[in-house]
């Protein structure tokens, strides 16, 4: 008896997750993070075009 079943066997796959039910509580949660994320980016992306903090950063001495 020959057998093509070689290697690693495939994993079964999951069967999908029903979509979820949310009540107002829930959908108003997820609606202040959305909000929170938008504003977190919005925050980076206005830092990141000024630049660095210190400047130069780290003074260093004349002196070896």
């Amino acid at each position: 008896m020959s057998s093509k079943q070689g290697g690693k066997a495939k994993p079964l796959k999951k069967p999908k997750s029903d979509k979820k039910d949310y009540d107002e509580i829930d959908m108003a949660n997820i609606q202040k993070k959305k909000e929170e994320e938008k504003a977190l980016k919005e925050l980076k992306a206005k830092a990141s075009q000024k630049g660095s903090f210190g400047g130069s950063g780290l003074k260093k001495s004349g002196k070896k």
